[in-house]
C-alpha cells in the first residue's frame, strides 16, 4: 500500500493525531483538570507528565474497551510496540519498541524488551502471556531502561501492575464473555478485608477459551483440526498488609496453564520442486504433501499470496499438543525508614514447564517431527532492594540499590525423521540435478529414495534426543538520582553495573543414528557424485538429528558436545536534562547507554564444526529529546520524543530452512519521532492519537570489519523485521449518562501501519557457489533475489465497542469487534523447512467479535 503514508499522514493532521495511547480515567468519573496519571516509570510513584521518560500508560479502562487480553494486543493502544508469534506460543513470542526485539525460538535468547510484573522481572516473553485481568496499569517504556530495571532493556521495558488488596472494602467483579469462533471467557476477583485496614485478601481468577482460526488439513485435503485457538486460565492470590507506622506488603502467587494448540504456519508460495512435478516423481504425489487450494507459483503472484493468508489454511500431518504450566511467587515490602527515605524490597520466584510434540515440517509428509517426551523447564528467582528518598527539602530525589537473579533452564527434544523423508531427498536432489538423479542412466542417479540406496540405512529409524541446559547468574547495583538545580531544571544521573556469568551446555544423552556415519562413510569412499556431496551430507546428516561427533578436524560441520561459560559486565549509565517552562510544560533530553547480556545458541548446531556457541552482549548508545505538556485547562495533552539510537553487536537469530543460526551484527539503528495526544472537549468525550515515526535498520556498512559475513552483510541496507516507518492510531470514546440510573459509550480504534518486512532476511542469502559465480560476495548479495513475499503491505484494523450499564457500574453489557474489516496480515515469514524454495507465514487474527457481560459488587 504505497500511498499509506500520505494517507496516514493527512488522516492523523486532521484528526488532531486521535489515537489512544494513554491512561483513561473511569468513564466520567473525572472533570478535565482532575487527569494526574500515577506511573512507576522511574521506581516511584510520579505523574507521567513530570518524568523525562517516554512511556505510555494504559489504565484498566482503556484495556477492556480497547480489547487488550494480554501482552500481545498493546500494540493496539501504543504505536511504537509490536509483537510477533511463529512456532509455539511459548517459545517464539518477540517483543519490539521503535522497531527492536530480538526473534525468539532459542530458549538460550532473552528479550530486549524487559517484561516486569508486580516489579518481578519476567526472563521470557512466553512466560508473561498470561491474560490481563485485575490490572491497575500497563506501562510501556520507550528506549533502554537498564538502569532501573534489573535486566535486558535494551529496546524498552513493559511494567505490568497489578491491582492491589483493598484493606477496607469488601467487593469483587465477575465479567463473562461469548463470541465467534466459539470464544468463552470468564473473569473475576473478590477482595476481603480480614483485618480493616491492616490486612485484605484479594483472589482473581480468569478462564478463556477459543476456536482456533487457521483450519489443517492433511494432505487428501480432508480437515483434521485447528491451530491458534486458545484454552488457558489463570488465579493469583495476594495478601496485602499496612501497619500504623506506614510498613506495606504484598506476598502474591499464581498458577496459570494453557494447552492450546499453536501455530499452524500457511504456505504462501510453492516450492519449485513441486512446479516441477519432482515430488511426483519420487511417489510422494503432485503436490509433496501439500493441499492448501490457493498458493502461489510464481515469487511475484502477491494476490495469490495474499489470498493463502486470507484462506488461513495450513497442511500438516499432525497437530501440536502443548501443555504450559507455571506458578511464581512475588512478594514486596515497603518500610519507612524517615520521614523522607524508604527501603524497598521485591523478591520472586517462578517455576515454568512447557511440554509439546508436533510436526516440524509444516506439510502433510511425514518427514520431521518434535516427538513427545521432551520439555522446557525454567526456574527464575530475582532480588532487588533499594533505598530511596529525598533530600535538601524535596530537591534531590535519590535511590540505591541491589539486584540479584539466578536462572536454571533445561530444555530436553525429542527429534525423529519420518517414513518420508528419504523421498524428500529424492525430490530435492532430482531439483538440484534436473532430474538427473533419478535417470538410472545418468552418472548422478541416486534413485527415490537415495539415503537408503547408499547405505541401506532407513532414515525412518532415526531418533535423537538432545538437551540443553543454561544456568545464569546476574548481579547489579545500581542507582538514580535528581536533582532540581533551580526553580523548574531538573538533572538526573542513573549508574548501573551489572554482572553476567551463564553456564551453557549441549549433551546428547540418547540417540539412534546409524545413518549418518554411514553416510560420511559413503562420501568418504568416494561412492557419492561430487556436485552431491553438500546435499547428500546436510540431509544424511539433518542437524537437528545428527550425532554430536563433530571436531575441528573434521570436514563437515557436524553437531559437537559443548559445556563452557560466558562471563561479562557492563557500566549502564544515563544522564538526563529537564525544564518545566510553566506548569504544565517540560521539556527534556537525555543520553542513555544500555546493554542486554549475550548468552548461548541453545541448539544442536551451536558448536558445529568447532563453532563457538556463545554470542556476544548487544549494547546500545540512545538519544532522546522530548516534549510532555497540557494545554487549554488540560483539556489537551501532547507528548512528543524524538530517539536516535546506536546497537552495536546487536543478536540475531534466523532460520536457514533446515536450522537456526544465530549471530551479532555490528551495527544497527533505530531513529523516529513520536507523538501522542488526548483531546477532551468536554467530560462526555475523549479524542486520542498517537503517531510514530520510526527508521530501523541495519545500515549500508552494518557488518563492518567481521569475518563470516555472509548472512550479516545480506542484512546491511535492510530495515530491521517488522518495523513500519509508519504506525498511526486515531479514537474517540463518547460515554454519557441516561437518566439517573444509566450510562452508555461508544469506543472506537482505528490502527494504520506502513509495509513492513516480516523474515530477518530480505534478499535469498547466496551460498558459496553464488559467491563464486558472481566473484565477490557483495556481487553476490547485489544479484541475489528478493526473498518471496517478504513485505507484508500496509493495512488499517478498526476496532469498535459500545456499551450500556448501571451508573455505579454495577452491571454493564457490552458489543464489541476487533479488526472490523477482516484484514489478516503475516507476522512472520519463512523458508518452508525442507521445501528448496517454499516461503509460509505465520498469520494474524482475523475479526473477532461477541458480547461481554459485567458484574461489579
Amino acid at each position: 500500500m504505497k500511498s499509506l503514508n500520505r494517507v496516514l499522514m493527512a488522516a492523523l493532521c486532521t484528526s488532531a493525531m486521535t489515537a489512544p495511547a494513554y491512561a483513561q480515567q473511569d468513564a466520567g468519573a473525572a472533570d478535565m483538570d482532575d487527569s494526574i496519571i500515577i506511573v512507576t516509570a522511574t521506581r516511584r510513584a510520579e505523574d507521567v507528565q513530570d518524568i523525562p521518560v517516554a512511556v505510555t500508560a494504559v489504565s484498566p479502562v482503556q484495556l477492556e474497551q480497547q480489547g487488550v487480553l494480554n501482552v500481545q494486543n498493546i500494540g493496539s493502544v501504543s504505536p511504537s510496540f509490536s509483537t510477533s508469534n511463529a512456532q509455539t506460543a511459548s517459545g517464539t513470542v518477540v517483543l519490539r519498541i521503535r522497531g527492536v526485539g530480538t526473534t525468539s525460538n532459542n530458549i538460550g535468547f532473552e528479550s530486549a524488551v524487559g517484561i516486569f510484573i508486580d516489579g518481578a522481572y519476567q526472563s521470557r516473553p512466553g512466560v508473561a502471556l498470561g491474560e490481563f485481568v485485575d490490572v491497575e496499569r500497563v506501562e510501556v517504556l520507550r528506549g533502554p531502561q537498564g538502569t532501573l530495571f534489573g535486566r535486558n532493556t535494551s529496546a524498552g521495558a513493559l511494567n505490568i501492575t497489578n491491582k492491589r488488596p483493598d484493606l477496607s472494602e469488601f467487593g469483587g467483579f465477575v465479567n463473562a464473555t461469548y463470541g465467534n469462533y466459539d470464544h468463552m471467557s470468564v473473569q473475576g476477583a473478590i477482595n476481603a478485608p480480614l483485618v480493616e485496614d491492616t490486612l485484605a485478601l484479594r483472589v482473581t481468577g480468569a478462564y478463556r477459551k477459543r476456536d482456533g482460526y487457521v483450519d489443517i488439513i492433511d494432505r487428501n485435503g480432508d480437515r483434521v483440526g485447528e491451530s491458534n485457538e486458545i484454552d488457558q486460565y489463570l488465579v493469583r492470590g495476594q495478601l496485602g498488609y499496612e501497619s500504623d507506622g506506614g510498613i506495606r506488603a504484598r506476598l502474591i502467587a499464581d498458577y496459570s496453564k494453557s494447552t492450546a494448540s499453536c501455530c499452524a504456519p500457511v504456505e504462501l508460495y510453492q516450492s519449485p520442486v513441486e512446479t516441477a512435478g519432482l515430488f511426483a516423481a519420487v511417489g510422494l504425489g503432485p503436490r509433496g504433501g501439500m493441499s492448501a487450494p490457493v498458493v502461489a507459483v510464481n515469487p511475484f503472484d502477491t494476490a495469490t499470496a495474499q489470498r493463502a493468508t486470507d484462506n488461513r489454511i495450513a497442511t500438516s500431518d499432525q497437530r501440536s499438543s502443548p501443555d504450559i504450566d507455571q506458578w511464581g511467587l512475588t512478594g514486596e515490602i515497603e518500610v519507612p525508614l524517615s520521614d523522607s527515605a524508604d527501603l524497598v524490597y521485591i523478591g520472586s520466584y517462578r517455576e515454568y514447564r512447557s511440554t509439546d510434540s508436533y510436526d516440524s515440517d509444516f506439510s502433510g509428509l511425514d518427514v520431521f517431527s518434535v516427538l513427545p517426551g521432551g520439555g522446557t523447564d525454567i526456574d527464575t528467582m530475582t532480588h532487588e532492594l533499594r533505598v530511596q528518598g529525598e533530600a535538601f527539602n524535596g530537591a534531590l530525589n535519590w535511590l540505591v540499590g541491589g539486584y540479584y537473579s539466578k536462572e536454571d533452564i533445561s530444555q530436553v527434544v525429542n527429534f525423529g525423521l519420518g517414513t518420508e523423508f528419504d523421498q524428500l531427498a529424492g525430490a530435492l536432489f532430482a531439483a538440484a540435478t534436473g532430474g538427473a538423479s533419478l535417470n538410472p542412466n545418468s552418472p548422478l542417479f541416486l534413485g527415490a529414495t537415495p539415503l537408503q540406496n547408499l547405505t541401506g540405512v532407513d532414515p525412518a529409524t532415526v531418533r535423537t534426543t538432545n538437551v540443553y541446559k543454561q544456568n545464569s547468574k546476574s548481579w547489579s547495583i545500581f542507582t538514580h538520582n535528581t536533582l532540581e538545580v533551580t526553580q523548574g531544571l531538573k538533572l538526573t544521573l542513573g549508574l548501573r553495573y551489572s554482572d553476567e556469568t551463564k553456564d551453557g551446555s549441549f549433551a546428547q544423552p540418547a540417540i539412534n543414528n546409524n545413518l549418518c556415519p554411514a553416510i560420511l562413510g559413503q562420501i568418504g569412499a568416494g561412492n557419492v557424485p561430487g556436485p552431491l556431496t553438500n546435499g547428500v551430507y546436510g540431509l544424511g546428516c539433518f542437524p537437528f538429528t545428527a550425532p554430536a561427533i563433530g571436531s575441528n578436524a573434521n570436514p563437515f560441520p557436524l553437531p559437537r558436545l559443548f559445556n563452557s561459560e560466558f562471563k561479562d559486565n557492563e557500566l549502564i549509565y544515563t544522564g538526563k536534562v529537564s525544564y518545566e517552562f510553566a506548569a504544565p510544560v517540560t521539556v527534556y533530553g537525555s543520553f542513555t547507554h544500555g546493554y542486554k547480556s549475550g548468552g548461548f545458541n541453545l541448539d544442536s548446531t551451536a558448536a558445529a564444526g568447532g563453532a563457538d556457541p556463545r554470542f556476544a552482549s548487544e549494547e546500545v548508545d540512545a538519544y532522546e529529546v522530548g516534549l510532555k505538556a497540557k494545554f487549554l485547562d488540560n483539556a489537551v495533552t501532547l507528548n512528543v520524543a524524538g530517539f536516535h539510537e546506536e546497537f552495536s553487536n546487536f543478536q540475531v537469530l534466523e532460520f536457514t530452512g533446515a536450522q537456526f543460526e544465530t549471530f551479532n551484527v555490528p551495527s544497527a539503528k533505530t531513529t523516529g519521532v513520536e507523538i501522542e495526544t488526548v483531546i477532551r472537549p468536554d467530560r462526555n468525550f475523549t479524542i486520542n492519537g498517537g503517531l510514530t515515526y520510526t527508521d530501523a535498520r541495519y545500515p549500508s556498512d552494518c557488518a563492518g570489519s567481521q569475518s563470516n559475513v555472509d548472512q550479516v552483510a545480506s542484512l546491511c541496507g535492510n530495515s530491521l523485521t517488522n518495523a513500519p516507518k509508519w504506525v498511526g492510531i486515531m479514537g474517540a470514546t463518547y460515554d454519557r449518562d441516561i437518566g439517573d440510573s444509566l450510562n452508555f459509550f461508544i469506543n472506537g480504534q482505528v490502527r494504520m501501519e506502513s509495509d513492513r518486512r516480516t523474515s530477518t532476511q530480505a534478499i535469498i542469502v547466496p551460498d558459496a557457489a553464488d559467491v563464486a559465480a558472481a566473484g565477490s560476495l557483495q556481487a553476490a548479495i547485489d544479484a541475489a533475489p528478493l526473498a518471496p513475499f517478504d513485505v507484508q503491505d500496509g493495512n488499517i484494523k478498526i476496532n469498535m465497542r459500545a456499551g450500556i450499564g448501571d451508573i455505579d457500574g454495577a452491571w454493564g453489557l457490552e458489543a464489541w469487534v476487533t479488526n472490523l474489516t477482516n484484514e489478516v496480515t503475516r507476522g512472520v515469514t519463512f523458508n518452508t523447512v525442507l521445501r528448496s524454495g517454499s516461503r509460509s507465514a505465520f498469520v494474524q487474527e482475523p475479526r473477532m467479535y461477541g458480547l461481554t457481560l459485567r458484574g461489579k459488587f
